[in-house]
């Protein structure tokens, strides 16, 4: 549960600052978390989700903050789309470090090896093991073009 102290304790001492969009930004992430918490408690999962799968629910707010980011600056609203942005910076405050593009292409060749992977059809089973062990580091759309074009050339 270390990441939810870490915001915890960031809601905290934001509220003391008086950060307001700060504050806002952090309790949308909570908001975030106990969603996510309640629809694991209908799934049987007590005690909240774990650290994995809120990394995923940052990684998700950050795309779709990306996203309406550049809908608001073709659109012309470069306040909007500022606003956007500072919410990512926040958020990503909390998300690891990402993978550097020689790590990526590391942990590509070990998750290819490790699921025995020869072919398109293993393209699955490699995302898989990217996504179980680099949750929030790596974009995987992209990593996923990179693994699609391993296989297809390897099979």
């Amino acid at each position: 549960m270390e990441l939810r102290e870490r915001i915890t304790s960031a809601t905290k001492q934001a509220m003391k600052d008086k950060a307001t969009s700060r504050l806002s930004t952090l309790r949308l992430i909570n908001a975030a978390f106990k969603d996510r918490d309640i629809a694991a408690r209908a799934e049987g999962v007590d005690g909240g989700v774990a650290d994995p799968e809120l990394l995923a629910i940052l990684a998700k707010m950050v795309k779709q903050r990306r996203e309406s980011a550049r809908t608001y600056e073709e659109g012309g609203r470069l306040d909007l789309a500022e606003a956007e942005l500072s919410e990512i910076e926040v958020i990503e405050e909390f998300l690891p470090k990402p993978l550097s593009d020689a790590e990526i292409e590391a942990a590509l060749d070990g998750a290819v090896a490790e699921v025995g992977a020869s072919s398109i059809r293993d393209m699955g089973r490699v995302m898989g093991v990217l996504k179980s062990r680099y949750q929030g580091r790596m974009d995987f759309g992209a990593v996923g073009a990179k693994v699609k074009d391993r296989l297809s050339s390897a099979g």
